[in-house]
């Protein structure tokens, strides 16, 4: 089964490649403005926004789509303004624990037929302010929700995961194949 990958995401496409899936890309056009009865439920309602969108100017086609945000105490930390942006987010992340939710959504024709998010708790060594700086210094920060990239140099901000690894990259491996399997036995 081959389908549409509803991101733009270099770290997505890699996952679908490395696990042997095919697939096409088309960037959703979506407005990543969306409110929501709270905060969580954000990348799920995203993700299917996203799978619609794609879904509905690609018939018959289906579209799968990701939203990955961090969360520190229930706040989502998107992606760095600049900077200094940056570095209150590390900072705010230095010796704590939060949480990286990525919806996940498979439509078809502007119908959703499978939504689910995955959660993963990361806990970040205490980092000192010449450490944070340093890492924004690589620009690795300015793409990613929460300013760091795990499968980078940003591994060196992480202590441990609890969870699935690839969600916080993006991807979440099992529960993408669990729902990709679901459309094919139906």
């Amino acid at each position: 089964m081959s389908f549409i990958l509803a991101s733009a995401s270099p770290r997505r496409s890699e996952i679908l490649t490395m696990i042997g899936i095919p697939f096409e890309v088309d960037a959703p056009r979506v407005d990543e403005n969306l409110k929501a009865s709270h905060p969580t439920e954000l990348p799920r309602l995203l993700a299917e926004a996203k799978a619609k969108e794609v879904s509905l100017r690609r018939k018959d086609m289906w579209a799968l789509a990701f939203d990955t945000l961090v969360f520190l105490d229930e706040r989502p930390l998107g992606k760095p303004q600049d900077a200094d942006d940056a570095f209150k987010m590390l900072s705010a992340l230095s010796g704590r624990e939060h949480e990286v939710i990525t919806g996940v959504a498979l439509a078809r024709n502007g119908m959703i037929e499978e939504s689910e998010e995955e959660r993963t708790k990361v806990f970040f060594r205490k980092l000192k302010p010449k450490e944070i700086s340093d890492y924004i210094a690589t620009n690795e920060p300015f793409d990613k929700a929460g300013a760091y990239g795990i499968q980078g140099i940003g591994a060196r901000l992480v202590d441990s995961v609890e969870g699935c690894f690839y969600n916080v990259v993006g991807l979440p491996i099992a529960l993408t194949l669990d729902i990709l399997q679901s459309v094919k036995e139906a």
